[in-house]
C-alpha cells in the first residue's frame, strides 16, 4: 500500500522544510510514500521550480489552491497554514486521514488561553507533538490528529521539563529565546527586511504578550502539581534559522550540579533527538542547523541560587517541519528517526 501525502501551505518555510525531509525519507525513496497535492493560495498556479528551486525533485509540480476537495483522498495531510485556518480544514477531512497541524489551532487545551492570545473561538485540542514529553509518544501512536508545537515552546520545554518533573527547581522560570527571522514565516514585512535586522537585536512581544507563553506553561503543568509561573522574552536576531533558549529558575535547596546533571542524562538517555552536552560545553545554533536535534545543557549557579538550562534547535526542523515528520513516523508506525537528520550542516 502506498501512503499518499499532501502539504497545505507548501510554499511557506514550514511546508518547504517538510518537503525537504520527505524527499529523503526511506519510505519515499522505496516508493511506499508518495507526495501528492501541494497547495498554497498566494502561489497557486506556479511551478515549484520557480518558488522553491532547492527542491529539484518536485520542480515540475504545480501549486494548487488550498481546499478540502484538493486535500481529500490523501492518507496524510500536513497543514502549514496561518493560525486560525486549520480548524475548518481539519474538521472537514476524513477521520481516517492523519492530519498534522503546524499552526497553533489545536495546541492549547484551555479555551480562555486561546481566546486571550488568539482572539477567536477555541477549536479544541489534539495530541501534542513533543514525543519526548512523558506519555506523549504513546498518545501519538496511531493518532489521526496531531498538533505540532510552536518552535519556542519546543526549545523551552526540552530545556526545562526534566528539572520541573524531578523537582530540582522552583517552577518560577524566566525564559529568553533568541530566534532567527524565519520563525516569523515567509510573508513580506518591513521589520524583517535585511536592512532592518542585520547587525541588530530586538526583543518583541515582551512582558507576557507572546502567544507561546501559555503553551510553555501548559507543558510544564503536565509534570508537576505545583504552581507554574512563566516569564517569556523572545529576541529577534539576524539569523536565517535557529533558536537559542536560556532559562533560569530558583534552585531547590540541597540540589547540586551533579544531581542536576544526572537528572538530565537519565531523562534523555534514550531520546534520539536530544543531546545533553558534556559538562562545560554550550549549545550553539550552528551545531543544529538542518538537523532534528536539540542540544541541552544544565548548570547550577550556587552563588545565585539558580539553575541555568540552555537549549539550541533549528526552528524549522525540530521546531516545526522535523517535529511534524517525527510525529508522522510515530503515528504511522514507521521508525521514529526515519528521514530525520541528526547531523547538522557545518560550517
Amino acid at each position: 500500500m502506498t501512503i499518499k501525502v499532501a502539504v497545505a501551505g507548501a510554499t511557506g518555510y514550514a511546508g518547504g522544510e517538510i518537503l525537504r525531509l520527505l524527499l529523503g525519507h526511506p519510505q519515499y525513496l522505496s516508493g511506499e510514500l508518495q507526495i501528492g497535492s501541494l497547495t498554497g493560495n498566494s502561489n497557486a498556479g506556479q511551478r515549484v521550480a520557480d518558488i522553491m528551486p532547492h527542491l529539484p525533485q518536485l520542480a515540475d509540480r504545480v501549486i494548487e489552491e488550498t481546499s478540502t476537495e484538493v486535500l481529500s483522498g490523501h492518507d496524510v495531510v500536513f497543514l502549514g497554514l496561518p493560525h486560525g485556518f486549520s480548524a475548518e480544514i481539519g474538521a472537514a477531512l476524513d477521520d481516517d486521514t492523519l492530519v498534522i497541524d503546524c499552526a497553533a489551532d489545536f495546541r492549547l487545551k484551555d479555551a480562555a488561553d486561546w481566546e486571550k492570545y488568539y482572539g477567536s473561538k477555541h477549536a479544541g485540542s489534539w495530541p501534542y507533538g513533543i514525543p519526548e514529553m512523558p506519555g506523549h509518544r504513546e498518545e501519538l501512536q496511531g493518532a489521526r490528529r496531531v498538533a505540532v508545537p510552536g518552535c519556542f515552546p519546543t526549545g523551552a520545554t526540552l530545556a526545562l521539563i526534566p528539572a520541573v518533573e524531578a523537582g530540582i527547581i522552583e517552577a518560577d522560570v524566566a525564559i529568553v529565546s533568541i530566534t532567527g527571522v524565519s520563525g516569523a514565516g515567509k510573508k513580506a514585512a518591513v521589520p524583517l527586511l535585511g536592512s532592518e535586522t542585520m547587525g541588530s537585536l530586538k526583543a518583541y512581544n515582551t512582558a507576557g504578550k507572546h502567544r507561546h507563553t501559555p503553551e510553555i506553561a501548559q507543558s510544564l503543568r503536565e509534570v508537576t502539581d505545583k504552581d507554574v509561573n512563566v516569564s517569556f522574552t523572545p529576541v529577534l536576531a539576524p539569523l536565517p534559522r535557529g533558536i537559542l533558549t536560556t532559562v533560569t529558575a530558583p534552585l531547590v535547596q540541597g540540589v547540586t550540579a551533579d544531581v542536576a546533571r544526572k537528572v538530565y542524562e537519565t531523562f534523555y538517555a534514550d531520546e534520539p533527538f536530544v543531546y545533553v552536552l558534556p559538562e562545560g560545553a554550550q549549545p550553539q545554533t550552528q551545531n543544529v542547523v538542518g538537523s532534528n536535534m536539540c542540544q541541552v545543557q544544565v548548570e547550577v549557579d550556587a552563588q545565585a541560587g539558580k539553575v541555568l538550562m540552555t537549549s539550541a534547535i533549528d526552528n524549522l526542523t525540530k521546531g516545526t517541519g522535523g517535529a511534524a515528520v517525527q510525529c508522522m513516523n510515530i503515528a504511522l508506525g514507521f521508525e521514529e528517526t526515519a528521514g530525520l537528520p541528526r547531523a547538522a550542516v557545518a560550517p
